[in-house]
């Protein structure tokens, strides 16, 4: 038997080895095997069996025995045995394996980057294993206990016990410790004031063991899950439900190949009980005896989604994140691969888990670029939800107010169905939205305001009633610019075209690119004038500008600066939801997602900071950022209220938003994009190219858009520098690429790369499907 084995280098290649006999009924698909590689041991994945095949040409062989004995010579001769099984179990299954093939070929990665994405590092270090405390268990009556203790246990088991062999207090000990049915011993010496040294006496006398046992590295352990049930479903939530568990047929020619589903775009209003359709679609999946995964953007998300989920379907939730300790993450993909775990939730890379019989795959926020990954395989968590839907015949939801206008076209055209859910719950109204002119704002103080007079008057008025505000301001910080005030110089990073932001918390410049930071500058490099001015608001300066406006107000930050460490997403909007603070002022990560009674006013500082932006997307993700951030307010009985700062009040994104528009926006941005030819009606793909040396990028960038021109049926721009033209000391070009389908880009791709491979000095990725072309 032969086995074809992806090793744990990214050389795109499968390498063949051959199975011993004693192995050939233990090795299986998807297996991680231990095989020699050169000098060295390497540990791979195995993707195909060849038994079948090579039987049968050795049998088309068999008339002409010379030719035979020539090619069993050379397969032995070449083909090396492999080592060993790493871990018997498969990590993937058949229908997996599909799916990282898909990947690897759509997004014209190497298949061995796709399966290291499909599986969290820490489950394949090579030292991973669960974690064993020693447990006390008692024996029942006097029958003797059959364990002997393992090495580094506390005591060995006699052959029977007697009660009078006992004192009074090991007697007390022991009916406590059957009483909760044993524990961990250092749970019971804090339990019930005991000692290690105790419980040693009592397992030498045959009345309890001591032996190790694997302890779950639980990362909900010390967070209070309250259970629920489910809640009474109005009209709409009724119809999108009955939609999902009872899909009908596709009447269209878009039915996806062997699939009896087609995906589902969830489209509700913010606050119109999304949520509750997944749980109870989850449950009826559950009772199926199948599974199910919950797709969140945002680690911040997580925490709130999976207090909700576990506290309908309690020790079934499992949760996946980059948060997560090694330890957190290999217990919890575990539990998912053995099925003790039936429902998933994490951000895109929890697309992946090991779900058996998986029913059903949520992707919330579906518009949400967190979805895409930036690195190799750039994969979107969102596709690829879709296809494993395909590959497992599973059903997938794809939930959104405001839908990715890709989303929205795949479902007015009839390969996705539809269902809307038009209002919010239990009546409540949408917030009123306020447009505040900043221009006018500007004549009366004699410069932009943080904080327009209407915004502080609100939020002045919810602190008097004991209600909550939301500040949005998607620039993290305390200033965007430090400049020099005599001669405008900007102090930007040496190693990347951006300024440095300064951050007043710990009084430094840092590079939001490559992180690099230096202190403030005494004086100007340029002129050495002292006096520098700070230019731009982000959310340390709201922060400090709103606290002397409200001094007595209690006021949460919420952004990657004060979420860096571990549960802080969690800390924070507990104590928000909690009513521990006022006003909670945040990047992104407070925008969309979020459910708090309490809250019933958000303002969003600058609603004009992404329109600008040099990319086709901006209107659209304008028009998500602004909606999304305003469905926060008034989501219970208390009516909610926004008010939206802007330079240009009137723009037709802004207005659009402001109005929960989704339907009016959608229209006319998708007749401009088919104007253009952009997508939803074209595959759009950039090709970056980074290089220590600019003309040296620039040279291989162009070399690439000249070949890939040549290449029929692709549109291909000429190699320009990006916005961000030198990130992390390397300089960049990129080419922009678009085509009828992503086949064809990859094909030509592909083609030029094998035609014209580029030095070692020149680094080159392609993006099929970019959402981002700064």
């Amino acid at each position: 038997m032969l086995v074809k084995v992806a090793i744990d280098l990214a050389l795109d290649r499968l390498f063949t080895y051959e199975v011993p006999v004693d192995l050939c009924q233990e090795v299986r698909v998807g297996q991680l095997l231990r095989v020699p590689f050169g000098h060295r041991e390497a540990r791979g994945f195995a993707l195909e069996l060849m038994a079948e095949a090579i039987r049968s040409d050795i049998d088309s062989l068999a008339p002409h025995s010379s030719t035979l004995n020539s090619q069993l010579s050379t397969l032995n001769y070449k083909i090396k045995p492999i080592l060993g099984i790493a871990d018997p179990a498969p990590f993937f299954s058949p229908a997996m394996l599909k799916l990282v093939r898909w990947i690897a070929d759509y997004t014209c990665s190497p298949i061995e980057m796709c399966l290291k994405a499909a599986v969290p590092a820490a489950v394949l270090k090579p030292n991973a294993k669960p974690k064993e405390l020693l447990f006390v268990e008692a024996c029942a009556g006097r029958v003797a206990c059959p364990q002997t203790v393992e090495s580094g246990a506390l005591g060995a088991a006699r052959p029977t016990v007697e009660p009078s062999e006992l004192t009074a207090y090991q007697k007390e000990l022991l009916e406590n410790i059957r009483r909760v049915g044993g524990g961990w011993v250092q749970q019971l010496c804090r339990e019930f004031s005991t000692t290690p040294t105790t419980l040693r006496a009592l397992a030498a006398k045959g009345a309890v063991t001591i032996a190790p046992r694997a302890q779950r590295r639980d990362p909900l352990a010390g967070r209070s899950v309250v259970p629920s049930k489910p809640l009474l479903l109005n009209g709409m939530q009724r119809a999108a439900l009955d939609r999902i568990v009872n899909p009908q047929p596709s009447t269209t020619n878009y039915q996806l190949p062997t699939t009896n589903y087609q995906p589902i775009l969830l489209h509700g209003v913010t606050g119109s009980g999304k949520t509750e359709v997944y749980l109870q679609a989850i449950a009826h999946e559950l009772d199926y005896g199948r599974g199910a995964i919950v797709l969140v953007p945002e680690i911040s998300l997580t925490p709130q989604t999976v207090r909700r989920f576990a506290s309908r379907f309690g020790d079934k939730v499992a949760v996946l994140h980059s948060a997560l300790s090694d330890g957190e993450r290999y217990d919890e993909w575990h539990r998912i691969r053995t099925g003790a775990a039936r429902v998933v939730v994490g951000p895109r890379s929890a697309v992946f888990a090991p779900v058996k019989d998986l029913g059903l795959i949520v992707v919330d926020e579906e518009h949400d670029t967190s979805y895409k990954q930036d690195e190799t395989p750039r994969y979107n968590a969102r596709d690829v939800a879709v296809m494993r839907g395909v590959f497992e015949n599973c059903k997938v939801v794809l939930g959104s107010a405001t839908p990715s206008l890709e989303t929205w076209f795949n479902a007015q055209r009839g390969k996705y169905a539809l269902a809307s859910m038009a209002a919010r719950v239990a009546g409540h109204p949408m917030p009123t939205v306020h447009l505040v002119n900043l221009e006018e704002e500007s004549e009366a103080y004699a410069s932009a305001p943080i904080f327009s007079k209407f915004l502080l008057d609100a939020i002045a008025e919810r602190n008097r009633r004991g209600e909550q505000t939301i500040l949005f301001l998607n620039r993290r910080g305390y200033s965007r610019v430090l400049e020099c005030k005599n001669c405008g110089c900007v102090i930007t990073c040496p190693n990347c075209s951006v300024a440095y932001t300064y951050h007043s918390a710990d009084c430094c410049l840092r590079c939001h690119v490559c992180g690099g930071w230096t202190p403030p500058p005494v004086s100007c490099p340029d002129c050495g004038a002292h006096e520098f001015s700070y230019t731009g608001v982000g959310t340390q300066r709201a922060e400090l500008a709103l606290r002397k406006c409200f001094p007595h107000a209690r006021i949460l930050r919420m952004d990657a600066d004060s979420t860096a460490r571990k549960h802080s997403h969690d800390d924070i909007l507990s104590a928000f939801r909690a009513r521990e603070a006022d006003v909670l002022i945040g990047t992104q990560m407070i925008a969309k997602g979020l459910d708090f009674p309490n809250v019933t006013l958000v303002g969003v500082l600058n609603a004009d900071a992404s329109l600008n932006m040099p990319d086709f997307r901006a209107a659209e993700r304008t028009f998500q950022l602004i909606a999304q951030v305003s469905g926060r307010a008034g989501r219970a009985e208390k009516p909610g209220e926004v008010f939206i700062q802007t330079f240009h009040p009137d723009d037709f994104t802004i207005r659009s938003a402001a109005e929960a528009a989704f339907g009016r926006f959608a229209a006319a941005e998708l007749k401009e994009r088919r104007e253009a030819g952009l997508p939803p009606y074209v595959k759009f793909a950039t090709a970056l190219f980074r290089a220590k040396e600019g003309p040296l990028a620039l040279r291989w960038a162009d070399l690439y858009a000249k070949s890939l021109a040549k290449y029929p049926g692709l549109t291909v721009s000429e190699a320009v520098p990006p916005a961000l033209e030198r990130a992390e000391g390397w300089f960049r070009y990129q080419v922009q690429i678009r085509a009828l389908a992503s086949k064809r880009i990859a094909a030509a791709w592909r083609w030029v790369v094998h035609e014209r491979p580029v030095p070692k000095d020149v680094r080159i990725a392609l993006d099929i499907d970019a959402v981002h072309v700064l």
